[in-house]
C-alpha cells in the first residue's frame, strides 16, 4: 500500500539524512495511520506545504491502544532519541489514546517529484492506494 504522510519543520528532511530512524503518529481517536500501515508500505514524504521530496519503506510497526501518562512516558524513555522530535512535543501528545510507531527502512530522496497527489486539507495522513 502507498501513504502520503506531511511532515512539519525539518522532519522530512531529519528521515532522509538517516536521523529520524522513527516516525510517531499520536492521536485522541483512531485515526490514520493507526491500525492502516504495514511492514513494506511506502511511504511518501511530503514537507507540509511543499511538494513531496522522498519516500521511504516501513520496515515495522508497532500500533498503541489505550494510552495513559506512564505509557507516554516509557515510549519517551524508549524512542525520545530515534523520533529525534522537539522538546515539547510529548506534551502536546499527554491526552493521546492511541500512537502508530513507524520504523523507517530504506530512504530515497528526490530530485524532482515523480508524483502529484492534490490535497487541500488538513490531514496529516492519507492512503494512496
Amino acid at each position: 500500500m502507498k501513504h502520503l504522510a506531511i511532515f512539519k519543520g525539518s522532519a522530512g528532511e531529519a528521515i532522509l539524512s538517516g536521523e529520524k530512524t522513527i516516525e510517531s503518529r499520536f492521536s485522541r481517536a483512531k485515526t490514520v495511520p493507526f491500525g492502516v500501515v504495514s511492514s513494506g508500505d511506502l511511504v511518501y514524504i511530503k514537507p507540509s506545504g511543499k511538494e513531496i521530496i522522498g519516500e521511504f519503506r516501513v520496515k515495522k510497526v508497532i500500533f498503541f491502544d489505550g494510552l495513559d501518562l506512564s505509557d507516554l512516558s516509557s515510549l519517551r524513555n524508549l524512542y525520545d532519541k530515534e523520533l529525534n522530535v522537539d522538546k515539547d512535543y510529548w506534551e502536546k501528545n499527554k491526552n493521546a489514546r492511541y500512537c502508530t510507531l513507524i520504523f523507517i527502512g530504506d530512504c530515497t530522496r528526490f530530485i524532482t517529484s515523480p508524483v502529484k497527489i492534490k490535497k487541500s486539507d488538513l490531514r496529516g495522513w492519507v492512503v494512496v492506494g
